[in-house]
């Protein structure tokens, strides 16, 4: 039976890096449904096509065309053993969908994985970067500077912040998902697959307890 791994955790905790690094070891497949939003939208599917035409409105897309999106992906030949899902479901009515989907495919979720940090960690990691006008390349204030204040080191141009980067526009992302997802690390919790992992660690100690949960 194919093993699945749903990864939970808010903006700011490395859940991108810790999911990739968990394909890596376990040599499954990484469905990000970020990703895979912006593939079916640039690939003008159906779904793609769909879906973009609620974004452009400003409205949140139905839970059956994300759910079709998903079941897709979950169709091709590298999720065969099984996946990393990150960023989908959202809600206990996503992990129900979840669920049925994964009986489709002969497989189960093993482990819900939550790593948590501190608001005030979580605000400070998001809102230290800053980004090169000209192409876009990353700093953070303290984890990795730029040589001189306020100029990319790599081609010179100025660094800028984002909006989605700056305090006020973090702190609310942070709020409007811990609100959001209460519902369903309730719900993964009172399964019994639910595993929380301290993320204010460092990265190797965060993908040392991940593992060890997920590798049983």
């Amino acid at each position: 039976m194919a093993t699945f791994i749903v990864l939970l955790g808010p903006p700011g905790v490395g859940k991108g890096t810790q999911a990739k690094i968990l394909a890596d070891v376990k040599k499954f497949a990484h469905i990000s449904s970020g990703d895979l939003f912006r593939e079916n939208i640039k690939n003008q599917t159906e779904l793609g096509k769909h879906a973009k035409s609620y974004i452009d409105k400003g409205q949140l897309v139905p839970d059956d065309v994300t759910i079709g999106m998903i079941r897709e992906r979950l169709s091709r030949p590298d999720c065969e053993l099984g996946a990393i899902l990150d960023g989908f479901p959202r809600t206990p009515v996503q992990a129900d969908a979840l669920e049925n989907m994964l009986a489709e495919f002969n497989g189960q979720i093993n482990t819900v994985p939550y790593i948590t940090a501190p608001e005030a960690v979580l605000v400070g990691r998001i809102s230290g970067r800053w980004t090169c006008r000209s192409n876009g390349h990353i700093y953070h204030r303290v984890f990795n500077p730029p040589k001189q204040d306020g100029i990319c080191d790599i081609d010179g141009s100025d660094l800028y912040q984002r909006e989605d980067d700056k305090v006020e526009t973090v702190t609310t992302r942070i709020r409007v998902y811990l609100e959001q997802t209460i519902p369903l690390v309730e719900y993964y919790r009172k399964s019994g697959k639910l595993v929380e992992v301290d993320g204010t660690q460092s990265v190797e100690q965060v993908s040392k307890e991940l593992c060890s949960a997920v590798i049983k």
